[in-house]
């Protein structure tokens, strides 16, 4: 197993496993961690020391094994390139692999997905590939450098009214009181998410030791670009944390994928068309844009490109016209 010390201004990692052992040293904590589970993977695969560039699966699992447990939406990583296994792709071998392979698995999987979640996947896969380049050195160039993306489709500009609003809580069976039923702790985050612009993982994630209602915010531990950020409240926000500021722990106790479901469930109860949870995201940015100014806003949701924020303001041209008067 590695054991990892501070020396100094270094980190040295050290592994057994099998009978076999290494060491290193490096300048942080997380190149010694990822260096010692991957050297902990090549034996457990009987690859150390060996020189073996394999398959651009058997790259896909080192990577999912090795590199996604420090990343954001590792669980995410896991499970897409466990499905992309399946795919051609993960049999040509790294010495064979060439930009045409990407481009005909590209084009297998826009028959089946859209051409958004393609492009997220040809993401995912380049990110193996900088990985084998740049750390692993099992590949010579970049194959998917070049490649010509789908379009993406242009984004969503779900609003949600204030009826949508009453109908989805009423369905979750909210009481304007602590949450006592995972239904009732789904209408919470819901209402959280429209105050706050938070995505669903980040609210269920919170706990008590992340509220300061005295100084009004709530901070995001590790946020989908992996920075902290703090959450300034509303009033009505900071009434929803009162709310649970009791409870030891975590906030919440329902799961991401329980949460997803009720919502859903909710949603069709009610008739509602066309709405997920993530729309909160939009609602939100749109109401907080009429009161903060766009660098506020940015640093409040977690955007380091001001610009990034036009996919989420979807603000009609009535609204629009209701503040020239």
């Amino acid at each position: 197993m590695a054991t990892i010390v501070r020396r100094g201004k270094t980190w040295r990692a050290q592994v057994r496993l099998r009978g076999q052992s290494a060491s290193a040293t490096f300048d942080s904590k997380r190149q010694a961690q990822e260096w010692a589970h991957d050297i902990e993977y090549q034996i457990r695969q009987g690859t150390y020391g060996k020189p073996n560039a394999g398959t651009f699966g058997d790259l896909m699992r080192r990577f999912a094994e090795v590199v996604s447990p420090g990343r954001a939406g590792a669980r995410w990583e896991q499970l897409r390139i466990n499905s992309l296994l399946s795919d051609p792709i993960s049999q040509i071998l790294l010495d064979e692999l060439k930009t045409q392979h990407f481009a005909e698995f590209r084009d297998r999987r826009l028959t089946a997905i859209s051409p958004g979640s393609v492009n997220r996947e040809i993401n995912l896969l380049g990110a193996v590939c900088r990985y084998a380049l740049r750390e692993w050195h099992l590949l010579d160039h970049h194959p998917i450098r070049g490649l010509e993306r789908p379009r993406n489709p242009r984004p969503r500009d779900r609003r949600i009214s204030e009826q949508e609003v009453g109908q989805i809580c009423a369905g979750l069976g909210w009481q304007e009181a602590a949450p006592q039923t995972r239904r009732q702790e789904v209408a919470w985050a819901f209402l959280v998410a429209l105050e706050t612009a938070m995505r669903l993982g980040e609210i269920l994630a919170l706990n008590r030791e992340d509220l300061d209602l005295e100084g009004r915010y709530v901070t995001v531990q590790i946020s989908k670009n992996g920075d902290k950020r703090h959450i300034p409240l509303s009033q009505r926000a900071v009434e929803l944390f009162r709310m649970v500021m009791d409870r030891s722990g975590s906030f919440l106790q329902v799961g991401r994928d329980a949460a997803s479901g009720l919502f859903r469930h909710a949603r069709i109860d009610a008739k509602i068309e066309d709405l997920r949870f993530h729309d909160t995201r939009h609602e939100a940015l749109t109401r907080l844009a009429r009161k903060l100014d766009v660098l506020d806003l940015a640093r409040m949701v977690g955007h380091r490109d001001p610009r990034s924020l036009m996919i989420y303001y979807n603000a009609t041209a009535t609204e629009i016209a209701s503040r020239l008067d």
